[in-house]
């Protein structure tokens, strides 16, 4: 997926006013799960993401433990200049529906099944894979 578009479909599910706030929502967010994620899964994903937001996911960081969905946008929210939980999960949604989109169903499953349980509903599934 292009730069362009990916930002596109953020800014528009994240009803952002400027492009730049589907940015900085989408860099912090794939940095964050990126951390979380290991594997071919991790690189599977980045391929399919734009070059820019692939090179922020592969970021060498890793979390020394899984969060939970409330702590992931718990983190999301202390990452991003004035968020609060309410609209860093309104990020968070934003950019892994997209995110899912691109990575397509096979691949956004093996993502699912490396997170702990309740992430399918932030990337916009109402069922693990």
């Amino acid at each position: 997926m292009r730069w362009d578009a990916f930002l596109g479909q953020v800014k528009e599910r994240g009803a952002y006013d400027t492009t730049e706030e589907a940015e900085r929502a989408a860099r912090t967010v794939l940095a964050l799960l990126g951390a979380h994620l290991v594997g071919e899964v991790r690189a599977e994903l980045a391929a399919r993401l734009p070059e820019e937001l692939a090179l922020v996911l592969l970021n060498p960081l890793q979390a020394h433990e899984p969060l939970s969905p409330e702590r992931f946008v718990r983190a999301t929210a202390a990452w991003i200049e004035g968020a609060t939980e309410q609209t860093a999960a309104w990020d968070v949604g934003a950019v892994f529906s997209v995110a899912a989109d691109a990575a397509g169903e096979e691949v956004t499953g093996r993502i699912l099944f490396q997170l702990p349980a309740g992430y399918d509903l932030l990337f916009g599934r109402t069922h693990v894979i």
